[in-house]
């Protein structure tokens, strides 16, 4: 009989094959235009986050500031999802479809060169307009948006594509979810959980980190005190976006994409035995 509530898994990742297929008949433009929605959406959730946690640790301690950070920046996946967007995180999931032969590898890659550019131009734009609003001149929000920023260009290369695996896993996860429930509440949910979760961590995505650093470095000159010299373009690429990028695609690739396609294969599953 069938589940009215949620798909079961077999089925979500069975839908996540299929919508995959929309990359072979999808036009540039429209991808394109898609992406950069999606960048607007996730710096949406990271200016709320940043807002949300810019005082709140010094009357609820750094656990719950970190989590009410994650609560509110949980709002760019559900605008992504709910809304629909390209998002270049999410897209890992893509990799099932190429695994099962309903879209090639060079489509597949197109796609994820695509979207990723359309992703960075919308959180660029995005925080350009946050730094033309000039919200950031009462509190402290413009010193705990650099901190952010200096923060993220400070780590390892190694740490910040370990954290990046830990973030996408996580991510893909709320999308496998969101795929699998059936209303608006289910979808917002299943969001909320998992993204709650890999901000409260402390995990890189690099989208957010396309946002975070960008809005970092605008209001560096605006500081009263020399903001470390590690915050720079170069570092938020080669420092941050470029070992963290790898890291999501290792997360959302093998530890969602690749595994769920593998379990739930029905070559698989016949031979497994169950």
């Amino acid at each position: 009989m069938e589940n009215k509530f949620f798909l079961t898994p077999t089925e979500s990742i069975q839908a996540i094959i299929q919508s995959g297929k929309r990359v072979m008949t999808q036009c540039r433009r429209r991808t394109f235009l898609l992406s950069l929605l999606a960048g607007f959406y996730i710096a949406f959730g990271a200016q709320l986050a940043t807002v949300v946690s810019q005082d709140a640790a010094q009357f609820t301690g750094t656990g719950i500031s970190r989590l009410l950070a994650g609560v509110v920046f949980s709002t760019g996946l559900m605008l992504v999802v709910i809304c629909g967007a390209e998002l270049f995180t999410g897209n890992s999931l893509l990799v099932s479809s190429a695994l099962d032969g309903r879209i090639s590898w060079w489509k597949l890659a197109e796609n994820w060169g695509l979207v990723l550019t359309g992703n960075l131009l919308g959180s660029l734009f995005m925080a350009w307009l946050v730094y033309e609003s000039r919200l950031w001149e009462t509190g402290n929000l413009a010193q705990h948006t650099v901190a952010i920023a200096v923060a993220k260009c400070n780590l390892s290369f190694g740490v910040a594509f370990v954290r990046g695996i830990l973030c996408n896993w996580l991510v893909c996860l709320a999308v496998f979810m969101a795929v699998a429930a059936r209303d608006v509440s289910g979808k917002m949910l299943a969001c909320f959980v998992p993204i709650t979760a890999f901000v409260t961590n402390g995990f890189e995505h690099s989208i957010a980190n396309m946002y975070y650093i960008p809005a970092g470095l605008l209001l560096k000159s605006h500081m009263a005190v020399p903001v470390d010299p590690s915050l720079s373009w170069s570092a938020f690429l080669l420092n941050n976006i470029v070992p963290v990028t790898l890291g999501n695609i290792v997360g959302g690739v093998v530890f969602v994409a690749c595994a769920y396609w593998y379990v739930h294969l029905p070559t698989n599953t016949a031979t497994s035995g169950h």
